[in-house]
């Protein structure tokens, strides 16, 4: 698979697929748009205890790294569950700079040292899953999450992934009142996701973007 390393606005890198015309993150940058989306817009709506965190696209590991850091910064505890159907290389994922830019370059190491398809220790409280295959095969129990990152390519690249098939099963792994983030806020997902059962907010996006979506499960 052809894949370029590209420099953001904001001094992190990401990863362009030339096939696809198509980055892993925002070009203005892939730490404040990780930052904003999941982060301040998910997980900091948890102030204590354990989170069960589903993601769907673990990609280059950003959002892991993020959340590994917001928790070690406050009294949450992780229990992070993250799916891939095509996990990078080790050069690509070598050619990324998260790890000096958070000064978390053993944290950053760790992750990605990790087997997959096995729960694993992850830093002092913390346990992470990474799984290899299609979100729709992943065997968790219907209420089990707290907090879903749904952070696919977009809807243009890949519909399929935002299809009804899809969206039902991240509706079933989410506890009530449980949270989905993402930064698609296109109408029809929108739409789909309401039909579901979400009850929707529309908030401002990272830079680039005018909204995203938080979706809350009633």
């Amino acid at each position: 698979m052809n894949i370029e390393t590209r420099q953001c606005e904001d001094g992190s890198s990401t990863l362009y697929l030339p096939d696809m015309d198509e980055t892993y993150h925002s070009i203005h940058g892939a730490i404040t748009e990780s930052q904003h989306v999941y982060i301040e817009a998910g997980l900091a709506q948890f102030h204590s205890g354990e989170v069960t965190i589903l993601e769907f696209g673990f990609g280059t590991g950003l959002n892991a790294l993020l959340s590994l850091r917001f928790a070690n910064e406050t009294e949450l505890v992780l229990k992070y569950f993250s799916v891939e159907k095509f996990p990078l290389g080790q050069e690509q994922l070598a050619s990324l700079n998260y790890g000096a830019r958070l000064d978390m370059q053993t944290e950053w190491t760790r992750l990605h040292q990790i087997a997959w398809n096995e729960w694993q220790e992850w830093g002092k409280n913390h346990q992470l899953y990474k799984y290899e295959g299609d979100f729709r095969e992943i065997d968790l129990p219907e209420n089990s999450c707290d907090l879903l990152y749904y952070d696919a390519f977009a809807p243009s690249k890949q519909p399929e992934v935002w299809s009804m098939d899809y969206l039902a099963m991240a509706y079933r792994c989410l506890k009530s009142g449980g949270i989905l983030v993402t930064y698609c806020a296109k109408g029809q997902f929108r739409r789909d996701i309401e039909s579901l059962g979400f009850a929707v907010s529309r908030l401002g996006g990272p830079p680039g973007k005018m909204e995203m979506i938080r979706a809350q499960k009633i």
